[in-house]
């Protein structure tokens, strides 16, 4: 009587988990898609301004501020409070701005999947 050889596990699955050619070509024009959005992204920038544009700032696709520039006419000593608040407030559009286009430019290529989080 003839006997196969029992695999150990893992062995004898198909590339890649199961998944057919197509499927696994798929995944892997979708990762490359990713990849060149997140780094489209970094190279990304976004503004914000305030108080009717007394207070404007630019910030990076890697969240860091690149500008911030303020009215010479909105520098009250008496007021630095209204000021402190509007630069806030520019910083949190901008960031606002860059969530968007985040989100924007990543459910373009993921929406149809699915997948949590993803779009």
């Amino acid at each position: 009587m003839f006997r196969q050889p029992k695999r150990s596990r893992g062995q004898g699955a198909a590339v890649g988990g199961g998944m057919n050619p197509n499927m696994l070509k798929q995944a892997q024009a979708l990762q490359a898609q990713l990849q060149e959005a997140q780094e489209e992204l970094q190279q990304a920038t976004v503004e914000g301004s305030a108080g009717g544009g007394v207070i404007t700032v630019e910030m990076g696709g890697d969240r860091k501020l690149q500008r911030v520039s303020i009215d010479p006419d909105a520098l009250d000593p008496e007021d630095h409070e209204l000021v402190e608040d509007l630069v806030m407030a520019a910083v949190n559009e901008a960031t606002d701005k860059l969530e968007a286009l985040q989100q924007e430019r990543m459910s373009g290529l993921t929406g149809g999947l699915g997948l949590p989080g993803l779009g």
